[in-house]
């Protein structure tokens, strides 16, 4: 299943490949919800992410689809399709790191490119 081992999901056979990491961030508290946001590679439902969270995924270099959704779970107002699914393409390069925070607007939610702090 990919959001165990997205790693293998994304990856294919050979594992000589260098890769890019996607980081995908709800560490800030921008998105005033407590449902669960799904994010999507590939329209494939890979990481779940409450608030104070964030996930990354090791990605051959090259376009991915990324895509957020709100997803229904046990607290009131965590119906499924309640914002729109816009995914984006990002495009890594080999060894590059790229992070993204989720933020809201009138659109839904969407990515929001994150200078890196290490």
């Amino acid at each position: 299943m990919c959001a165990l081992a997205a790693q293998s999901c994304w990856a294919g056979a050979g594992t000589g490949q260098p890769y890019g990491i996607l980081i995908v961030s709800r560490e800030r508290l921008e998105v005033a919800t407590s449902c669960e946001i799904g994010v999507y590679l590939q329209d494939q439902l890979v990481g779940r992410l409450f608030q104070e969270q964030a996930t990354s995924f090791n990605l051959p270099p090259g376009p991915v689809s990324v895509g957020l959704r709100q997803l229904p779970g046990q607290m009131p107002g965590c119906a499924p399709g309640m914002t729109e699914y816009k995914p984006v393409i990002v495009t890594l390069q080999a060894g590059q790191i790229q992070k993204f925070r989720i933020a809201a607007g009138s659109a839904g939610l969407y990515l929001k490119p994150e200078p890196l702090e290490y």
